[in-house]
């Protein structure tokens, strides 16, 4: 048992409905498992597109904190709040948790984009330590943002564990699950389904609209317009998602860049099948065993992939079978949270 105190500090709710916060919310607990006694802080939801008054809620925040605690920062708030970290770095031990860099969001113009960079990577070098959800992010923050190795740990996300889908759905069903924001590909995927309308499929789009309400507009929209709105399905976010992952038979989502892709592992605990962009670090996810990767942004290619699911049921199989293989392989959340307090340990000492 640790008896260490520790301050998690995260921008809005954290039941908002995403894999970073659900990611927050189970380190929580199993660092609380462990014996450690964890305070939540709650910034304002504004982040990373903090104005001024929410970077001054966020200092009196910081400075309630009392001298040399450790204090992890979820990184949609760490890698704007440079300025604030170097005038607290000598006072608290921060520890900043990057689900991935803020500047690898799709959809920035580059004035914004370049702004997260130079914050971001000038917050990390005032970090005692930093966590990252997959050694592809760990690789990032190394190479582009001059962190030193020695300070980052790897805590991959936790899966639970569930029986396996039957994948047995007559015609077969396609299900996505991801905010409805640009980096998550949903347009490339409503796009090649329509391309693919001679063939029986169905699709279940679970997401949160909230993030980018003009995106998600623009997505419902583009089905309606092809006709498809019958076939396509925009469910909203789900709290529980198992119902979702044991009445598909395919698992699908094009996103343009992974920190690590919870929504993949949790598919492949399921058993599913999945098709995806070999984005970020979904390749070190989704083995070539129980998916199909194709190039990032590439239209033709994941209409090629969904054909081939949909048309060769012994192909699919395949996959399946591959899933329930990878599925064992999966880390606990015990496992997520143990990285993570030896990094707090070591800033703590």
């Amino acid at each position: 048992m640790d008896d260490i105190s520790i301050y998690f500090v995260y921008p809005g709710s954290l039941d908002t409905p995403t894999g970073g916060y659900h990611y927050d919310r189970r380190l929580i607990a199993e660092l609380r498992e462990l014996g450690m006694e964890v305070h939540p802080l709650a910034l304002p939801g504004v982040f990373p597109f903090a104005d001024s008054q929410a970077l001054e809620i966020t200092r009196n925040i910081l400075n309630s904190v009392p001298d040399n605690a450790v204090v992890l920062v979820d990184g949609l708030a760490f890698g704007v709040l440079d300025n604030l970290v170097a005038e607290e770095s000598q006072r608290l031990r921060l520890i900043a948790l990057c689900h991935h860099p803020l500047a690898l969001e799709s959809g920035l113009d580059e004035a914004t984009r370049q702004a997260f960079l130079a914050s971001e990577k000038r917050a990390l070098q005032y970090a005692r330590g930093v966590i990252v959800t997959s050694p592809h992010t760990r690789q990032i923050l190394t190479s582009k943002f001059n962190v030193p190795g020695n300070r980052i740990a790897v805590a991959l996300p936790g899966t639970e564990r569930c029986s396996f889908a039957q994948c047995d759905g007559t015609p077969p069903r396609l299900l996505t699950v991801g905010s409805l924001i640009k980096r998550k590909g949903h347009d490339l995927l409503i796009e090649s389904l329509a391309a693919l309308r001679n063939l029986a499929w169905s699709a279940r789009i679970v997401g949160d609209s909230s993030p980018d309400p003009d995106w998600a507009v623009s997505l419902k929209q583009r089905v309606i317009a092809l006709r498809l709105e019958h076939r396509i399905e925009f469910i909203g976010p789900v709290e529980e998602l198992q119902d979702e992952y044991q009445n598909a038979d395919v698992f699908v989502l094009p996103s343009r860049f992974e920190g690590y892709g919870m929504v993949f592992a949790e598919a492949l605990a399921a058993g599913l099948p999945v098709i995806a962009a070999s984005a970020g670090a979904v390749p070190d996810v989704v083995p070539s065993s129980a998916g199909l990767l194709v190039p990032t942004d590439d239209q033709q290619a994941l209409t090629d992939a969904l054909r081939s699911l949909l048309t060769d049921k012994i192909k699919r199989s395949e996959l399946q079978a591959g899933a329930r293989s990878a599925a064992e392989s999966l880390p606990y959340w015990s496992d997520s949270a143990r990285c993570v307090a030896q990094k707090i340990r070591e800033v703590n000492q």
